[in-house]
C-alpha cells in the first residue's frame, strides 16, 4: 500500500474529517496515532477503526492532546516514535470554530481559537522540524474561511488564513529538511460543525446539498498528500469544496 510503514499522527481525530483521515492512512498501510481531547472518545475511535480496518491494533494507538499546549505536542510527538519507531506524517486538523459579533469577541475568545487552530499547527510542524528523521509530509487543514467568509466567525477566519502564510513559510523551511509541508481547504463537510452552524440553522447561510463532501472526500485529498504521488508538491493549497468557491 502507497503508506507501509509510514507513521502518523492526526490530530482532532476523535471524529469528523480526523477521524476519516486516521482511516483512510491506515487502509493505504500507515501505523496512525490519534490525538484528541477525550480519552473516552479516543478509545471509541480507535476500537471503531480497529474493526473496520481489520488493522494490526499495534498500528493504531491514542493519545490525549491540547493542541494548543506545547508540552502535550512535545508529548504526542514521543508518544508515536515510542509506539512506531518513527514518526513520518501529521495531519493538523484539529480545530475550534466560534460564533459571535465582533463587538461581544474577547480576547481570551481570539486566544482561544487561534492557539488550537493555528499554534496548533505551528507546535506540531516545530515538532516534526525536529523529530521527523529522514524527511516527512505535514498537512495542514485549514477552510474556504480563509478565501471567503461569513458573518460571526473573525477569529476562525483570521486563524485559518494565517494557517496559509504558515504552511507557505514551513514549507520554504521544510524542503531542506526533507519535510513537505501542504494545505487543504475544506468546504461545507458533513459533520456537526456545518450542521450547528447558527448561519445555517437561521438560513442565512444557504447550503447547497450538492456541494456538501464528505468527511472522506477531504480525507482522500490529505492521503495524496501524505504519500509519494506528491513527492513534488510543497506549499500547496488544495481546495476541496465542490466547487464552493467557484460560485461564490
Amino acid at each position: 500500500m502507497k503508506l507501509d510503514g509510514r507513521s502518523a499522527i492526526v490530530t482532532g481525530a476523535a471524529g469528523g474529517i480526523g477521524l476519516a483521515t486516521a482511516r483512510r492512512l491506515l487502509r493505504d498501510g500507515a501505523s496512525v496515532l490519534l490525538a484528541d481531547l477525550n480519552q473516552d472518545k479516543l478509545e471509541a475511535a480507535a476500537s471503531q477503526l480497529a474493526l473496520e480496518a481489520k488493522a494490526d491494533p499495534r498500528r493504531i494507538a491514542t493519545v490525549v492532546c491540547d493542541v494548543s499546549r506545547e508540552d502535550q505536542v512535545v508529548a504526542a510527538a514521543d508518544e508515536a516514535i515510542a509506539r512506531f519507531g518513527h514518526w513520518d506524517i501529521v495531519v493538523n486538523n484539529a480545530g475550534l470554530m466560534m460564533f459571535k459579533p465582533i463587538e461581544e469577541q474577547t480576547v481570551q475568545d481570539w486566544q482561544r481559537i487561534l492557539g488550537v487552530d493555528l499554534l496548533g499547527a505551528f507546535l506540531f510542524i516545530k515538532q516534526a522540524f525536529l523529530k521527523m528523521k529522514g524527511g516527512g509530509a505535514v498537512v495542514n487543514v485549514s477552510s474556504v474561511h480563509a478565501v471567503e467568509t461569513e458573518p460571526l466567525v473573525a477569529p476562525y477566519a483570521a486563524a485559518k488564513t494565517a494557517l496559509l502564510s504558515l504552511t507557505r513559510s514551513a514549507a520554504l523551511e521544510g524542503k531542506p529538511k526533507g519535510v513537505r509541508v501542504n494545505v487543504v481547504l475544506p468546504g461545507a463537510v458533513d459533520t456537526p460543525m456545518l450542521w450547528d452552524n447558527p448561519n445555517v440553522r437561521s438560513g442565512a447561510e444557504v447550503i447547497n446539498k450538492a456541494e456538501v463532501g464528505t468527511p472522506d472526500d477531504i480525507a482522500a485529498a490529505i492521503a495524496f498528500l501524505c504519500g509519494e504521488d506528491a513527492a513534488f508538491i510543497w506549499g500547496a493549497e488544495l481546495r476541496v469544496d465542490g466547487g464552493r468557491l467557484v460560485r461564490l
